[in-house]
């Protein structure tokens, strides 16, 4: 968590939940609460978390990243 002051955990948070909206929620109409948890799920965890480039992690999605990571914590 960062310090009071520092924007950068609320930017994060604010750039997902813009790009969830716009790509998942707002050209949906779910009939139910399941439907819609349903989507949303597979959103993060199919496209967002493995699919998805981000600048942040030089252009990799979040798996890549993290496969990285732990491959570079792992040979030190």
């Amino acid at each position: 968590m960062s310090r009071k002051g520092t924007n950068w955990d609320n930017a994060v948070s604010e750039s997902f939940f813009h790009t969830l909206k716009t790509q998942c929620v707002n050209h949906e109409r779910y009939q139910t609460h399941e439907e819609a948890r349903k989507s949303i799920f597979d959103t993060i965890e199919v496209f967002y978390n493995r699919q998805r480039l981000h600048s942040s992690n030089g252009y990799l999605s979040p798996v890549e990243f993290e496969m990285q990571h732990k491959a570079a914590v792992n040979v030190s």
